[in-house]
């Protein structure tokens, strides 16, 4: 019997116009690996390389999203014996980010089903991000002892308001519309459409450039649906305004309101370290000239974390043995300043 050869974990083809890149670690919901971000990169290089292609299009195979972040499992498997195997992974994870945000031709991201993490990374900082009714987008890590990284510190201050404070603290998901509000996408699709967009942007000219896409895509967009969340931007603004996790709990508390309990519950599920530190990074991510400088502040964070028990624990209730019942290390009144200084370790080579 003639064995066939597994399909690679990410698809990299040419469609007319368009240097595709699609994501098919299915059965992991195309979670991030070192190979995966390494295939990427590759492709990066050999679209902008090629003249025939006008822009570069990634997707997910398979039906639940285009990617649910990075391999966290491995990490928490190797973090503590090999952390220099958790520090590669980041290193050029992080790499790829900074690349698809420089990148000199349009790169358009599809974001439909799930995509969270390192889903946003490799789709956010793109040129042109479309979501779907389907789209369930989320920064969830303070739910897992862990930050909002893959230049999250960059992209949430750049939300109006302090939406992105709001999203990074709690790891709420959001549908299409509030992603599009929040400026991490830029148009909605139906998702019974994309195969329509895909077609148009294939045949695009490959001398074809960003107003050109612009066009293709707005053939095809319309309005998203309004959500429930887009009622509570005052309070969001109000009460997350403030530059310690303390008062911002203060205020939710004072408000009162049924959307202001909900939002202390969540709040009061993620690890307290985790809060703290996410807060200091996207203020620190506000006053930044760069995506740049953020992933180099992050990638500092990231080498903290393998030492960090909150990680291995959110990572052992969510992922491991998934019972959702994380016991974090410390609570707020006990997270130190020198605690969070472990976060800030400069001794490591740059990234860029």
């Amino acid at each position: 019997m003639e064995m066939q050869t597994p399909a690679p974990e990410v698809i990299v083809e040419r469609q007319g116009a368009l240097g595709r890149i699609r994501l098919n670690r299915t059965r992991a919901l195309n979670s991030l690996n070192v190979p995966m971000i390494r295939l990427i990169a590759a492709a990066l290089t050999e679209f902008e390389n090629d003249p025939a292609v006008a822009a570069v299009l990634v997707t997910g195979e398979g039906e639940r999203g285009l990617c649910a972040g990075g391999d966290i499992r491995m990490i928490y498997e190797s973090g503590r014996v090999r952390p220099e195997e958790g520090a590669q992974f980041w290193r050029e994870e992080f790499v790829v980010n900074s690349r698809i945000c420089a990148f000199a031709k349009p790169y358009v991201a599809i974001m439909d089903g799930i995509v969270m993490g390192g889903g946003v990374g490799i789709s956010a900082h793109g040129s042109h991000r479309i979501v779907t009714e389907r789209t369930r987008l989320a920064m969830p890590e303070t739910g897992i002892g862990y930050f909002p990284d893959v230049g999250a510190t960059w992209l949430l201050p750049k939300a109006p308001g302090e939406f992105g404070t709001y999203l990074g603290l709690t790891g709420r998901d959001i549908v299409a519309a509030d992603a599009i509000h929040a400026r991490l996408a830029d148009s909605f699709v139906a998702s019974d459409t994309l195969e329509a967009l895909i077609a148009d942007l294939a045949a695009l000219q490959p001398a074809a450039g960003s107003s050109d896409v612009d066009r293709a895509i707005a053939r095809r967009a319309s309005a998203a649906p309004a959500t429930p969340l887009q009622h509570h931007l005052d309070l969001i603004d109000r009460c997350f305004a403030f530059d310690t996790v303390e008062e911002i709990l203060a205020a939710l508390t004072a408000d009162g309101s049924d959307f202001a309990r909900e939002t202390l519950a969540l709040l009061n599920a993620r690890s307290a370290l985790s809060m703290k530190l996410t807060l200091d990074l996207l203020r620190a991510g506000r006053r930044s000239a760069s995506l740049n400088e953020c992933l180099e502040r992050e990638y500092s964070a990231t080498l903290g974390m393998l030492a960090n028990p909150d990680f291995y624990e959110g990572v052992r209730a969510a992922v491991i043995d998934k019972d959702r019942n994380p016991k974090w290390s410390v609570s707020l009144a006990d997270v130190t300043p020198a605690m969070l200084a472990r976060f800030a370790n400069k001794d490591h080579p740059p990234l860029f």
